[in-house]
């Protein structure tokens, strides 16, 4: 008896690329909240978008990715979506980021928990987790690292 067996590739796609200020190196979580902000437009999104940047050893960004989607105070974020991307993109390391449309920055205990769940995550695939940003209104935002959650 013959059994079928498929074969796959994997590829990652480029949707689009664009020239920004700077080398692209994350130096420190102002330099990812202005990068996750100019990037994905976080200020004028109407519900919860949950995004990524991947990083070289360097700390410099190799990718950025929409993760999620969600509602207007919530998104859902798996650990395999996040790291489904981030193998694909060979990432050293990642940034987390999302908008609270309220414009308030501060971490839900929701945001708490699955940063880390990803932290977890991201220790047993080898990928490190740098920071979680939440972008709000006006520039402002909480990198959850500089809290100490990370």
């Amino acid at each position: 008896m013959a059994t079928n067996i498929s074969t796959y590739a994997l590829k990652l796609v480029k949707v689009k690329g664009g020239r920004y200020e700077g080398d692209g190196i994350i130096t420190d979580p102002a330099t990812g909240a202005k990068l996750i902000e100019e990037l994905f437009d976080m200020e004028t999104q109407a519900e919860e978008l949950t995004v990524m940047l991947t990083l070289d050893t360097k700390h410099k960004v190799t990718g950025a990715f929409e993760v999620s989607r969600g509602t207007l105070n919530s998104s859902l974020v798996h650990p395999r979506e996040v790291f489904k991307r981030a193998l694909l993109n060979n990432a050293a390391a990642i940034i987390i980021g999302h908008n609270h449309p309220s414009g308030n920055p501060t971490p839900s205990q929701d945001d708490i928990a699955v940063t880390r769940r990803l932290v977890e995550a991201g220790n047993l695939l080898g990928v490190k987790v740098l920071d979680h940003i939440i972008t709000g209104e006006s520039g402002q935002y909480t990198s959850l690292r500089e809290q100490g959650i990370i």
